[in-house]
């Protein structure tokens, strides 16, 4: 089975050639990599041109998207895709030697799956976790997403993080691409078409699946540890929510408000927990997490 590895890249000169070398160190033998620049002004471009030298042994495309935005840059990588299923990794990551192995035989034995995703774990780079990371928020910045040890379909309304899953490309063909008007652009930290799609996806009666060793490290650098990042990742998932449900309709958008309420509920019960034990600093972390979201959902 062939494997297409798309890579959408935004001034990552810092990783793209190791997040590569990570790809091509696990031995896997029928796969492409597509890689999409989506206009870096660093040194992404030298960066790629180095591991394409040092490693001729890869089959890679390499394509600048002009469009400015993530989803323009997945929906290039998978026109230019050539494999049966198309993986996506982050840009800033790296993978274990099984990756891409896993992927392979899971679609070759399971026939009715048209999706998967495996773990997300975090990895400091230059920094530590701060105190007030909690369970909530860890996932929030750093994108963590481990279900166990076990391969099972995705449960609830759990699906896999878009920097680490892997899609028949027949997907594409029943639900469309990605949603242009959603993700990020640039500096933007609008997001959601993900979710948009996995829920299309989930519509269609479509199943996608967690595989424990399909492993990706996301890499954190300082910068995202800042009240700055997470005031901009914060209101940006709120106004992703508030354009992706009143794209689908009224209804939909006043459902997600009344969730948004009981979600409020939620998290000060959760301050009320971490305040008992004296992690204010979690807590405090949490509601300023909620109050944000609250805000780019009412267009504030």
């Amino acid at each position: 089975m062939m494997l297409s590895v798309i890579l959408c890249t935004y001034n990552r000169e810092r990783y793209i050639y190791n997040v590569l070398e990570s790809i091509a160190a696990g031995g896997y033998g029928d796969y492409e990599i597509v890689l999409v620049n989506n206009n870096s002004t660093d040194g992404t471009e030298g960066e790629c041109q180095r591991f394409a030298k040092e490693h001729p042994e890869v089959k890679m495309r390499y394509c600048v998207e002009r469009q400015q935005g993530l989803s323009y840059a997945r929906n290039r990588g998978i026109r230019e895709s050539q494999g049966d299923v198309l993986v996506y990794v982050d840009d800033d990551a790296l993978v274990n030697r099984e990756y891409l192995q896993t992927y392979a035989d899971f679609f070759e034995r399971n026939g009715e799956a048209v999706a998967a995703g495996g773990p997300i774990i975090p990895r400091y780079d230059g920094c530590e976790e701060p105190d007030w990371m909690s369970h909530y928020t860890r996932q929030l910045i750093t994108g963590k997403l481990y279900l166990g040890d076990k391969e099972r379909e995705f449960p609830g309304e759990a699906f896999p993080g878009g920097g680490n899953a892997a899609y028949r490309k027949s997907v594409f063909d029943t639900v469309g691409l990605f949603n242009t008007d959603l993700g990020r652009k640039g500096n933007s930290l609008i997001g959601a078409e993900e979710k948009d799609l996995f829920d299309k996806m989930t519509s269609n009666g479509m199943k996608f699946y967690y595989l424990p060793t399909a492993i990706l490290y996301h890499l954190i650098p300082p910068k995202k540890l800042t009240q700055d990042y997470f005031d901009r990742l914060t209101t940006g998932i709120g106004q992703s929510e508030r354009f992706r449900t009143r794209q689908i309709g009224k209804k939909k958008y006043l459902v997600r408000l009344a969730k948004e309420a009981v979600k409020w509920g939620g998290t000060l019960v959760l301050w009320t927990g971490f305040a008992l034990k004296g992690q204010f600093n979690k807590g405090n972390k949490l509601v300023a997490f909620r109050r944000n979201v609250t805000r780019g959902l009412l267009g504030c």
